[in-house]
């Protein structure tokens, strides 16, 4: 990635360190979002500009959070979906991203809790990073741990590390599921 598009991320994630300022939980989550993103991006093989716009959606992805609390009293993910891309357009614009960009990191935010009809390279990688870390800070279920790798995560990298943080190859849960979806990509 040039040193201009560095620069401009790092001003990006120190922009939302102000914004979620005395949030510590929530800073927390948009740096882990970010780390996995960047990763399976980078191991994906993605291009120059839609790795940048990748990065900069995974830092503020959950930028509706405070509007969403003020307006409605609470910020579930359809509403983060409404209220994000107003609030992180005029931050990408002062930073200096491109339009087009702008537009796609919007997008984005506008979309990171749907998970049908998912557009991009971008789009899934920001699906898997966010599930890779709600699913700890969440304290999910190993069903809901199964449901979401099987659902969810398509991407080799992403895959990879799904499974080398959530399922354990010595544990009989994880064998027997593993044993399930074997037949059942068997049977299609």
């Amino acid at each position: 990635m040039k040193a201009d598009s560095r620069k401009m991320l790092d001003r990006l994630c120190l922009a939302m360190i102000d914004y979620d300022r005395r949030d510590p939980m929530r800073i927390q989550h948009l740096i882990k979002v970010h780390a996995f993103s960047a990763m399976i991006g980078r191991g994906e093989g993605l291009d120059e500009k839609t790795q940048l716009i990748l990065e900069a959606a995974a830092y503020v992805h959950d930028i509706g959070i405070h509007r969403a609390e003020i307006l409605c009293g609470k910020s579930d993910g359809k509403l983060q979906e409404k209220y994000g891309p107003a609030e992180a357009k005029p931050i990408l614009e002062k930073i200096g991203f491109e339009k087009d960009e702008i537009d796609r990191i919007c997008y984005l935010i506008g979309h990171h809790h749907t998970y049908k009809d998912i557009d991009g390279m971008d789009y899934q990688i920001l699906v898997e990073a966010d599930f890779l870390v709600n699913l700890y800070e969440d304290h999910s279920s190993v069903a809901g741990i199964q449901s979401a790798y099987s659902k969810i995560f398509r991407t080799e990298c992403g895959k990879k590390i799904f499974r080398e943080m959530y399922l354990d190859a010595g544990d009989p849960e994880y064998e027997k599921w593993l044993q399930s979806k074997e037949q059942a990509a068997d049977a299609e």
